[in-house]
């Protein structure tokens, strides 16, 4: 047994995890189309605790699988990346960083910094569950689809998709390897030019003295120097929306999205319900509820007869 097969036979048994319930938190149907409505604007805060939780059972879920007996262990890594590592015999050790996604928010906030000089044997990957109440608003947290892909093509579409200098600067962590692990630095971070106009036609020209390959993204130490050069020479913002998944065009994360926004639950598609949770149309929210739902006035007078 081996990295890529470890990996691989994990990325299966996680597929098929489609249409699982995790029986870890049961969000009570509302008595009132009014409750409802309400519950519509704050069911995404339970995103991080859900998310936390399917992580949780998805490593438990993995060590219950006979297929890896013998060779290794998989272990939550907390803090720490990438999430869960395969602890035993195999070489460079497997990793799998997970990331819970509630398809009713507005996007895919899961972020990924890390540096793609980290995976040079693309030993880490990349699992994103898309998850939702059975109903929509209420019931038990249930995985609509699940996706895997390399933590190393993350990276790349990342980096290709933000570098642009001067205008955008997407520069590697420090060299922080002396340091004690949890002093370490991994993290890539994005910076856009806040400068005048005249200020970047000049960074501009010097960017244009690189060469034709100065549009390509290196982690390297020697093409960094030049980036940070343009850092201390100009002002820039560090980006706090750097990183963030749903917008790094990856290939295998978009057809992730498309698949699981054309999920039926309750009645429509996944991309139906966000559009119309995020309306604001409340009658329509309202009409709807009543139809797919089955949530009517009369619940309260049943619960208390």
């Amino acid at each position: 047994m081996n990295t890529p097969y470890v990996i691989r036979l994990a990325s299966q048994y996680l597929a098929n995890l489609s249409g699982h319930t995790f029986d870890v938190l049961d969000v009570s149907k509302p008595v009132t189309v009014d409750a409802a409505v309400n519950l519509t604007k704050v069911i995404s805060k339970l995103s991080p605790l859900l998310g936390n939780l399917i992580e949780f059972n998805t490593v438990e879920f993995l060590n219950r699988q006979k297929d890896f007996d013998g060779f290794g262990v998989w272990e939550r890594q907390d803090p720490g990346f990438p999430d869960t590592i395969f602890v035993g015999n195999v070489k460079p050790t497997p990793g799998l960083e997970i990331k819970a996604w509630f398809p009713l928010a507005t996007e895919i906030t899961a972020r990924f910094k890390d540096s793609q000089n980290h995976f040079q044997f693309d030993q880490t990957h990349v699992v994103m569950l898309a998850w939702l109440p059975e109903k929509i608003i209420y019931g038990k947290p249930r995985i609509l689809d699940v996706c895997v892909v390399s933590g190393l093509s993350v990276a790349l579409a990342r980096d290709t998709h933000y570098h642009n200098p001067p205008d955008y600067l997407v520069l590697e962590p420090e060299d922080t390897t002396q340091r004690t692990s949890n002093l370490q630095q991994t993290n890539t971070s994005g910076y856009k030019f806040q400068g005048s106009t005249s200020e970047l036609l000049d960074a501009q020209k010097i960017v244009e003295a690189w060469g034709s390959e100065a549009k390509i993204y290196k982690p390297t130490r020697e093409y960094q120097q030049l980036l940070r050069e343009l850092l201390i020479r100009y002002k820039y913002r560090l980006d706090t929306n750097f990183a963030k998944m749903d917008r790094i065009a990856h290939p295998g994360i978009e057809e992730f999205k498309k698949r699981v926004y054309n999920i039926e639950v309750s009645g429509m598609k996944v991309g139906q319900w966000n559009r119309l949770l995020s309306s604001r149309r409340e009658d329509n929210i309202v009409k709807l509820l009543q139809e797919y739902l089955d949530i009517k006035e009369e619940i309260i007078d049943e619960l208390l007869d």
